[in-house]
């Protein structure tokens, strides 16, 4: 069974309650079950955690290596700051899928830089909880 840890970043345990004209009204546990849902008909094993702390994030794709098949993060706020996510996910050489909720490139200016994307074997953006 192929294994997938799926890593939430910053703010993202507030979706539902925050700007939902840009993230929706789903919540983080909504998302998650439907994530879930999906892994169990396809035959994934899927490990979900979420945090808003840059070293917590980076703690878990080091930790990946040997466990898991791939990694799909969304790095949030920390796409556009973290050189250390970057780092990370190039260390341990597990293929990452960078999502985000919204299109990024859409959006302000520096939120149209991704220091993950280099590192990533593809960046899924702006389908909402489908990305």
């Amino acid at each position: 069974m192929r294994r997938v840890l799926l890593l939430h970043g910053p703010n993202l345990n507030l979706l539902g309650q925050r700007e939902a004209d840009v993230y929706g009204r789903q919540t983080l546990r909504d998302i998650d079950t439907a994530v879930q849902q999906l892994a169990r008909r396809e035959g994934v094993q899927v490990t979900i955690k979420q945090s808003n702390r840059e070293g917590q994030l980076v703690d878990w794709i080091q930790d990946a290596r040997g466990r898991y098949d791939a990694i799909v993060i969304n790095p949030a706020g920390y796409t556009h700051t973290s050189v250390a996510l970057r780092d990370a996910i190039a260390a341990v050489s597990i293929p990452t899928i960078e999502v985000h909720l919204s299109n990024i490139y859409g959006r302000e200016e520096f939120r149209q830089h991704s220091y993950i994307a280099g590192v990533a074997v593809c960046q899924i953006s702006g389908f909402g909880p489908l990305s």
